[in-house]
C-alpha cells in the first residue's frame, strides 16, 4: 500500500457540504478536510475502483454526514440523528443509495471488529478509513506513515481532534 490516489476536488462532496456549512461553522475547514482525508483512504482501502466513488462521495452518509448531527442536534449521541439527515437528504434528492447502507455506514462507522453484513468491503473501508485519521495514524490499518503523511499534507488536519473533543465538551455539560 505505498501508493495512494489524491482528489483535490470531489464536487458531490462540495454540493454536500454547501447545504450544511452554516451549521458547521468555523469548524468547516477541518471537518471538510477531514471528510476528503476519509474519502481518500476508504478508496484506497477499496483499490480506488471507480464502480465505489460515487457510493463512497455520496455515502457522504459516512462521509459528510456521519459526524454531522454534532452540528445539526447538538448533541453526542449523533448518530440517529447524522442517519436522519443523510436518509432525508438520499430521498430529497433522489440520490437512490440503498438507505440500510447508508443507515450501517453511520451506525458501524467505529467499530473495532470486523464488520460481518450487507456492504461488507464499503463499510469496512469506511471504518477503516476513520481509524487512521480519527487515531492520528496510531491505527493504520496496513497504510505506511508515509501514505498517511501525503494525505494529511494535501488535507491538513486544522484541529479536527481538538473540535472533537471541544464539542465533546460543550455537549456534556
Amino acid at each position: 500500500m505505498s501508493h495512494i490516489e489524491i482528489k483535490l476536488a470531489r464536487p458531490r462532496v462540495d454540493e454536500v457540504f454547501a447545504r450544511y456549512k452554516h451549521l458547521i461553522g468555523k469548524d468547516f475547514p477541518g471537518y471538510r478536510n477531514y471528510v476528503y482525508r476519509t474519502i481518500t483512504y476508504a478508496m484506497h482501502f477499496l483499490d480506488n475502483e471507480p464502480e465505489y466513488e460515487a457510493l463512497i462521495e455520496t455515502i457522504c452518509a459516512y462521509f459528510a454526514y456521519h459526524d454531522i448531527g454534532l452540528w445539526t442536534d447538538h448533541t453526542l449521541a449523533y448518530l440517529e440523528p447524522s442517519e436522519a439527515v443523510a436518509l432525508a437528504d438520499n430521498e430529497k434528492y433522489d440520490w437512490g443509495f440503498d438507505p440500510q447502507l447508508f443507515r450501517n455506514a453511520i451506525h458501524w462507522h467505529q467499530k473495532i471488529t470486523p464488520y460481518s453484513g450487507k456492504s461488507k468491503e464499503v463499510i469496512e473501508a469506511c471504518q477503516k478509513a476513520d481509524w487512521v485519521d480519527i487515531s492520528k495514524d496510531h491505527i493504520r490499518k496496513g497504510m505506511s506513515k508515509a501514505v498517511i503523511r501525503k494525505v494529511e499534507a494535501a488535507f491538513s488536519n486544522l484541529g479536527f481532534q481538538n473540535t472533537l473533543l471541544r464539542l465533546t465538551k460543550d455537549y456534556e455539560g
